[in-house]
């Protein structure tokens, strides 16, 4: 059941991540209404599937699609 809950909180980050350039781990959880352990849940799901790259830009965690 965590297996599919991952997958889709996963989806939701995507299509967050799809129309842009990039966003801060802050932005994608105003985007997507996401609690910190769901979001990271979703990060590393993306992380593991090689989705995502990830960066640290003035302090703050920034995400893109790969």
């Amino acid at each position: 059941m965590l297996n599919e809950k991952a997958g889709n909180i996963a989806g939701t980050i995507w299509n967050a991540l799809n129309e842009t350039e990039g966003l801060t781990a802050k932005q994608i959880k105003k985007a997507t209404k996401l609690v910190d352990k769901d979001l990271f849940l979703g990060l590393g799901w993306l992380l593991r599937e090689d989705k995502i790259a990830t960066s640290e830009v003035e302090g703050e965690l920034f995400v893109k699609l790969i």
